[in-house]
């Protein structure tokens, strides 16, 4: 499924919200850091910008329980790091995720701390 490029109205720019290699906090974002919701964030970067997956497909990749993938969903939305939206497709209500350009920023500042704080291994 594709659609326009998702983004969240009055977000920080891209540019805002992630910084420069040379600049990265070693902090690690503890929305992401969560494994359950970094596996969400990592499936969710692999699809070209503006594409989303269906939450039964997203569920079946992760292997969360509904339940879970709900929670950890809602918390990454609240964030501005995905966004979902549902439509009805041949009377069947569908709920598709994608990851906001503020979500990948977040997700590439992560990477970034991440890959220093691992430098001296």
């Amino acid at each position: 499924m594709t659609t326009e490029p998702i983004d969240e109205p009055g977000a920080a720019a891209p540019d805002q919200v992630a910084e420069t290699p040379a600049t990265v906090s070693t902090e690690l974002d503890p929305v992401i850091h969560v494994p359950a919701r970094l596996r969400l964030m990592a499936t969710l970067a692999a699809l070209r910008d503006g594409d989303s997956l269906s939450f039964t497909r997203l569920q079946d990749m992760i292997g969360l329980t509904p339940g879970n993938l709900i929670t950890h969903l809602r918390k990454l939305e609240e964030v501005g790091y995905v966004v979902s939206s549902k439509t009805v497709i041949k009377l069947v209500p569908q709920t598709s995720v994608g990851l906001t350009n503020r979500g990948r920023a977040a997700l590439d500042s992560y990477r970034e701390a991440l890959r220093e704080l691992l430098g001296g291994l």
